[in-house]
């Protein structure tokens, strides 16, 4: 082929690489490289490489860069780009590490994203090692590698050195802003953060969800609920971020009316149909209101559903009376939904076990959990077998499954066993249990009433005396309303 027109040919490939079919097109496109001859094309290899990072697709972009015989630095700087934007971000690294090999010289485009990768493995030793290149090579005034070496110390939590090249930028755009106010906001420092977004001179939706998440986390629902507010007024368009975020908030504190106008806006907007997490939120949100119909019609309207959908759905059953449905769509969900349960799943097919009272459903769940589905129980799954023992009457059976138990008991759980022993006028385990839970909780004068009363209800008011030494020794106040027997 002619030089002429194999650069025709080049640029008919190129305008294919940024067209609308891409994602479906790709290797029609790579053939056409083969078949023209073009693979060893650096320039284009670049931009097919950038193609993959779009799609996520790193694995298929190496292929292709192994191809090239002679790649430079553009084609390196694709890769390393690709490999810190989509993992394995130490491949970024490795790419690097290989360009050098070939004694090809970095430029100022490969060191920003070698910083990223660095951000994202969270390894402050490699990241100053590459910043030590930098230095030499003198680069260190570039502002996106200023930006890279943000990242870096934001993400190793080193804020300190963050706000010091932060103060030092001539220039702060909205993504250093951002990373500072994550930064802050990551590390508990909510009103640094906060006293951030509102030096802002322009902000993003970006910045707007990343206070209100931070709000939301720390449980201060009411400025959550307020900055959510004032997003709206001042134009912002929430996405699928904000919703996950603001529904739970409104759940927590009742705005059920809220709540109802945020599913309205995404049905309209589309996020509904399209982030199947908006609709997890949505199912959550009415569960927790105590609105189940609701939360069934969101279910069965999703378009698509994951794990967390059913997860959302076991658990909005469980909590609102009807544990035998949740039992029900769990028993679908391998065979209807095709999905396969994690340790969530069991936590909320256990919850429905313990509200509507199926002993023996909930045995078989949890000995299948661990023999056919190979999920370690946890706390929680323990917790919920010790309740649904102990509402059974089997008091001594609960008891035993907590000295099996591979992690240590907490006060939630000794505080179960010890209802249902007062239930079922098991007064043994009863004070075997609240000794544990003043061992426990020292503090709380309530569990140092329970033992005097244990102990007065059997006449032993010599345990009764102690008990109030011991009270007193631990500086436990008295709950009022509450007395010691004796």
């Amino acid at each position: 082929m002619s030089r002429g027109g194999s650069r025709e040919v080049e640029q008919r490939l190129l305008r294919l690489l940024h067209g609308r079919d891409t994602r479906t097109r790709l290797r029609e496109i790579h053939g056409h490289f083969l078949r023209h001859s073009l693979h060893h094309s650096n320039q284009l290899l670049a931009h097919f490489v950038s193609i993959c990072t779009s799609l996520n697709k790193m694995p298929y972009a190496n292929r292709v860069f192994g191809q090239s015989a002679n790649p430079n630095i553009l084609l390196f700087n694709s890769m390393i780009k690709g490999y810190s934007l989509c993992g394995p971000f130490h491949e970024s690294i490795t790419m690097f590490c290989n360009m050098k090999r070939r004694a090809i010289w970095p430029d100022e485009f490969t060191f920003a994203p070698l910083l990223k990768a660095c951000a994202n493995l969270r390894d402050l030793y490699l990241g100053f090692k590459v910043y030590k290149e930098v230095i030499v090579l003198g680069f260190e005034r570039f502002g996106s590698i200023r930006v890279g070496a943000l990242e870096l110390y934001v993400n190793c939590e080193r804020l300190g050195e963050a706000k010091r090249v932060f103060d030092e930028m001539s220039h702060r755009d909205v993504i250093v802003w951002n990373l500072m106010i994550r930064g802050f906001c990551s590390s508990g420092d909510v009103e640094t953060g906060l006293s951030l977004f509102r030096r802002m001179g322009e902000r993003s939706v970006i910045s707007w969800n990343t206070m209100i998440s931070c709000l939301a986390q720390s449980r201060r629902d009411e400025d959550a609920l307020g900055l959510f507010r004032e997003m709206w007024d001042q134009g912002y368009e929430p996405d699928e971020a904000t919703v996950v975020s603001i529904l739970p908030v409104c759940a927590r504190i009742g705005e059920v009316d809220i709540g109802k106008w945020v599913h309205t806006y995404v049905e309209s907007s589309g996020l509904y149909r399209d982030f199947v997490s908006v609709g997890n939120a949505l199912v959550d949100f009415y569960s927790k209101c105590g609105e189940l119909e609701r939360a069934l019609e969101v279910f069965k309207d999703m378009p698509q559903k994951n794990v967390v959908s059913l997860n959302s759905m076991i658990l909005g059953l469980a909590f609102n009376g009807k544990g035998e449905l949740g039992v029900e769509l769990f028993e679908e969900m391998t065979g209807h939904y095709g999905l396969s349960p994690n340790d969530s799943t069991f936590i909320g097919v256990l919850a429905c076990c313990v509200h509507a009272g199926l002993l023996q459903r909930g045995r078989g769940f949890f000995a299948s959990m661990v023999m056919d589905h190979h999920i370690q129980p946890k706390l929680e799954h323990y917790g919920c077998m010790i309740d649904l023992l102990g509402r059974s009457g089997c008091v001594k059976e609960a008891y035993e499954l907590m000295q099996t138990m591979p992690m240590k008991p907490n006060a939630a759980l000794w505080g179960a066993l010890l209802s249902a022993c007062r239930t079922n006028g098991d007064k043994e385990l009863a004070e075997n249990a609240v000794k544990e839970l003043i061992n426990l909780e020292p503090w709380n004068s309530g569990n140092y009433v329970l033992l005097s009363n244990i102990y007065a209800e059997r006449g032993n008011w010599r345990g009764v005396e102690e008990v109030r030494i011991l009270m007193k020794e631990n500086c436990a106040d008295k709950i009022v309303g509450q007395s010691m027997i004796g």
